[in-house]
């Protein structure tokens, strides 16, 4: 960034960093230690699906990648890729992969957030989501009725800040509605 930029109040945007999710893990014994939640063994790379050749076959190379993942469409019109494995390294592992795939293929621009699912002994669910764009994570703690679990997110924050580089802004904490998992 130039001074000419930060005369302006320009600000670059900050590099996304797939290597910030092989720290999940670690967190994920974090949060289980402190909140009793745990992996749920799903876990969702969501982007928005390109029309046309290449990118079908691009689809066909991750689905080969990362094994047999489901794919769906939610009410908004992005594609969720969803893998599932007990083993949270391994979910991370083919989450990382679906990820990079879809960005050296020059599609890194279509991809919005990466969940990782978790639940508690009560059942109730708690998504470590991914920004891409912003290369930082925050939780996302669904109730009935397309309510969120405020509380949960501030505890969950608390508790992974010094695991996962923890987004900030709380209006980027968008809710995802309808994610695979949850």
């Amino acid at each position: 960034m130039g001074w000419f930029d930060a005369l302006l109040g320009r600000s670059k945007q900050a590099r996304p960093d797939l290597d910030a999710l092989f720290a999940l893990p670690s967190a994920a014994v974090t949060l289980q230690v402190a909140t009793a939640f745990g992996p749920a063994g799903v876990g969702s790379v969501c982007f928005r699906a390109a029309e046309g050749a290449a990118f079908a076959r691009l689809q066909d190379d991750v689905r080969a990648l990362v094994g047999s993942p489901e794919i769906s469409q939610d009410d908004y019109g992005f594609t969720w890729l969803t893998v599932r494995d007990d083993d949270v390294s391994a979910l991370v592992t083919n989450l990382h992969g679906a990820h990079s795939s879809l960005e050296a293929a020059g599609f890194g621009s279509a991809l919005l957030c990466t969940t990782v699912v978790f639940a508690d002994p009560a059942g109730r669910r708690l998504a470590l989501v991914y920004l891409y764009k912003q290369g930082t994570f925050y939780p996302f703690a669904p109730l009935p009725g397309q309510r969120r679990d405020n509380a949960l997110e501030l505890q969950a924050r608390g508790t992974l800040a010094g695991d996962l580089p923890i987004e900030a802004d709380l209006s980027r904490w968008f809710a995802v509605w309808g994610a695979p998992g949850l």
